[in-house]
């Protein structure tokens, strides 16, 4: 029986306070805790950028995208260790549409 995977992106936003070798290691944790339950298909980091709105009173964050496939169940567990992750002030995963990867 073959694995059922989806393309997701999970796009985070870490605190702007945190130094550069913290930020590091927050990126490479959600890395390597992607890569233990699927595919890392890519890691883009944007840098330090203005929020669009104030977030507990941060005006600045560091933010990060990583673009994987993993099987459904994965992106819950993900959301839940971005929830309780020190240092992560937002995040977002969301389902690639399947259409755009059959190129309709």
């Amino acid at each position: 029986m073959t694995k059922v995977t989806n393309d997701y992106e999970a796009i985070f936003i870490i605190d702007q306070d945190k130094t550069e070798e913290e930020t590091g290691e927050i990126t490479e944790k959600f890395k390597n805790l992607i890569a233990s339950s699927g595919e890392v298909q890519s890691v883009d980091v944007w840098g330090r950028r203005h929020l669009a709105y104030p977030i507990n009173d941060k005006k600045e964050g560091f933010y990060v995208l990583i673009n994987f496939a993993a099987q459904p169940d994965f992106p819950k567990e993900l959301d839940r260790v971005f929830g309780i992750t020190d240092g992560i002030i937002r995040s977002i995963i969301v389902r690639k549409d399947e259409r755009k990867n059959r190129g309709e």
